[in-house]
């Protein structure tokens, strides 16, 4: 792990109101797979718990946590994909780098297992426009799995234009 991801120090940003916390099967590898593919710096660590708060440049904020012989914060049954029924969603300023990242390390790109109404799968990264209120908003979007099967939507911001009427 390159230097550049441990400065051992709360968020840069402060901390966010809502900051999740994975519990991952292997630390080691979730935590080089969040600095190194999705672009996380650690703020700060703590080695003996096998635990690391992270942060992206954009605010974004998560936790990872090796999961205990107790089952310490587990609520029920952890059966792999892990997060089944949740989505993390990334704002970041560019998608380029978590793709790279992810073609570099040759990883295989997620496979949204949806289609359109026509039947036609979605394509990853893709580009949605979505109604908000008086104007819709734009966005790229990039689905990635973290190594325990997280799913994470990475969401590259592309502005606003009128409702099409």
């Amino acid at each position: 792990m390159s230097e550049k991801h441990i400065n051992g120090a709360p968020p840069k940003s402060g901390f966010a109101a809502l900051k999740p916390e994975l519990l991952v099967t292997d630390f080691e590898i979730s935590l080089a797979h969040w600095c190194e593919i999705f672009g996380f710096d650690i703020a700060y660590q703590r080695p003996a718990e096998k635990f690391a708060y992270l942060e992206r440049k954009e605010g974004a904020q998560i936790m990872l946590s090796q999961r205990h012989d107790d089952l310490k914060w587990e609520t029920g049954k952890m059966e792999l994909p892990f997060g089944q029924g949740v989505m993390f969603q990334i704002e970041v300023d560019s998608l380029d780098p978590i793709i790279a990242a992810v073609e570099n390390h040759k990883l295989a790109h997620y496979r949204i297992p949806h289609s359109d109404g026509d039947g036609n799968p979605f394509p990853n990264p893709r580009e949605v426009w979505r109604d908000l209120g008086d104007r819709q908003g734009g966005a790229k979007e990039y689905f990635a799995l973290d190594p325990d099967g997280y799913l994470i939507m990475f969401s590259q911001n592309l502005g606003y234009r009128p409702l099409l009427k």
